[in-house]
């Protein structure tokens, strides 16, 4: 078995601790090269490429697509190109894996007298073989404890063995924790404000442990799955029943209900979980208040078509919006804003997110300090950004974060709507479609082209007075489209 290698999902980000197998692009038993993309790894919000990393078979698939693993569980086994292993060698590599990539450790013999004393022969240490990429701490310390090394996959950059990696392979392989897979959709807004990891979670919800009362033993407190385990009390084993006695007749457990006929069941993906849990803790948590206004957009569609003969092509409305939201949050710094408890983080520039609609859900790519960027410049990054959003390839600095957020439906005819709040920002701007309305101006019924503007704002930072006068400012910069372009 020296030819086969583990491949274990990766870690992308701090706080990765899980992700979902979205397809497998090399199949099962085909010769892959260098750089060949083999897999896509889906996390919260984004859709990960695994490039090869160097030439292999895909020798045997043990997680297909669509399950969800924890980092470092087993995904598939690699092989030498064009190897042939026999599955009982496959078989045997399997059962031997433990997170880490070490082999698992032999299960103890049945008890038997001691054999007679033998000379004690010291067992050679497993070579490491030439080329395999590790650092020199973390051979010398796979020498000194004899650690296989051979099969392991590092954490390093381009799969570098780490010092922390070799300890790893070295530590016993922690006990199997059993039970039904849990649902990680939203149960409790409560559950959503304790400190704990999402397995710690998990765990929580199914063995129905309160994790308010719990102490986190990790990092800065944070409560993790050995914390949950504690609190969980062994079962009871049932007592056994008299001899004499007769068993009551127990009626057989009701069916499961099942979709009526026709009913497509759609199992919710990674993105959807986190969207579903993102928005439910917003309108749970946070006090919502709406401010509502109609701007003219008139001169700026006149500026446009200016634009447009000019250069042959100008910036979207949405653009314009872009700019005059960030130019509104620099002259009302109390909207450019985060909370954070029972903190509130004020930013010296406006990123402002933009929703992005995706096959797979809502995506809110930021523009990084929109308020020093011209119209033009924002306009080509919100075309890249959204591109790279609809493909599953934007980084996670790319859409997390932000100080405000603007959701445009206008362009699919909706007039108004309120948007919820994305966290921790303190405000979003809900923008609807250009109507022609009429209106008096001087004694005199005239019409012009309006778009309805509407305002949600955490109470919680913002006050009624506060968002109205941004609200203001933001209707006069798109009344007055030279000043963005000023």
């Amino acid at each position: 078995m020296s030819g086969l290698r583990a491949f274990t999902m990766p870690k992308w980000g701090i706080e990765m601790e899980e992700g979902t197998v979205a397809d497998w692009m090399v199949g099962e038993g085909a010769d892959f090269a260098k750089g060949d993309l083999v897999t896509l790894i889906e996390t919260d919000k984004i859709t990960n490429e695994y490039e090869a990393e160097f030439p292999a078979r895909l020798a045997r698939i043990v997680t297909p697509a669509g399950e969800v693993r924890p980092v470092g569980a087993l995904l598939a086994v690699f092989a030498d190109p064009g190897s042939s292993p026999d599955a009982a060698a496959l078989d045997a590599f399997v059962a031997s894996y433990r997170p880490g990539g070490a082999a698992a450790a032999t299960p103890p013999a049945a008890s038997v007298s001691p054999p007679a004393p033998q000379p004690t022969v010291a067992a050679a240490p497993p070579a490491i073989p030439d080329g395999l990429a590790i650092s020199p701490a973390a051979r010398q310390l796979a020498e000194a404890r004899g650690v296989d090394v051979a099969s392991a996959t590092g954490s390093g950059r381009d799969g570098r063995l780490t010092y922390q990696d070799v300890d790893q392979l070295d530590r016993p392989a922690p006990p199997p924790v059993g039970g039904a897979p849990v649902s990680i959709a939203p149960t409790t807004a409560a559950l959503d404000t304790v400190f704990a990891s999402p397995l710690a979670k998990r765990l929580a919800v199914q063995h129905g442990v309160d994790l308010s009362g719990i102490a986190g033993s990790g990092r800065r407190g944070r409560i993790g799955k050995a914390d949950v385990l504690a609190c969980i009390a062994p079962a009871a084993a049932p007592a056994a029943p008299a001899p004499e006695a007769t068993p009551e007749p127990v009626a057989p457990p009701a069916p499961p209900p099942t979709p009526a006929t026709g009913v497509e069941v759609v199992r919710m993906s990674a993105m959807r979980k986190a969207i579903a849990r993102q928005l439910t803790l917003s309108k749970s948590t946070i006090p919502h208040f709406y401010l509502r206004n109609s701007a003219r957009v008139d001169a700026l569609n006149s500026l446009r078509a200016q634009a447009k003969r000019a250069a042959g092509e100008a910036p979207s409305i949405n653009d314009y919006l872009i700019r005059a939201v960030a130019l509104a949050l620099k002259a009302h710094p109390d909207v450019n804003i985060q909370v954070h408890g029972e903190e509130i983080h004020r930013f010296p520039h406006a990123d402002v997110a933009v929703a992005v609609a995706t096959d797979k859900g809502l995506l809110t790519p930021i523009v990084r300090a929109a308020d020093t960027k011209s119209v033009a410049a924002i306009s080509a990054e919100v075309k890249t950004l959204a591109a790279r959003a609809r493909a599953g390839k934007l980084a996670s600095e790319e859409f997390q974060g932000g100080s405000f957020s603007v959701s445009n439906l206008g362009m699919f005819g909706i007039e108004q709507f309120d948007a919820i709040i994305n966290p921790p920002q303190g405000a979003i701007l809900a923008v609807g479609a250009a109507r022609q309305a009429a209106m008096g101006v001087d004694h005199a019924l005239t019409f012009a082209t309006r778009i309805q503007l509407s305002l949600s704002c955490d109470h919680r930072a913002i006050d009624g007075a506060v968002g109205a006068r941004f609200l203001a400012e933001l209707t006069r910069l798109i009344e007055t489209p030279e000043d963005l372009t000023a």
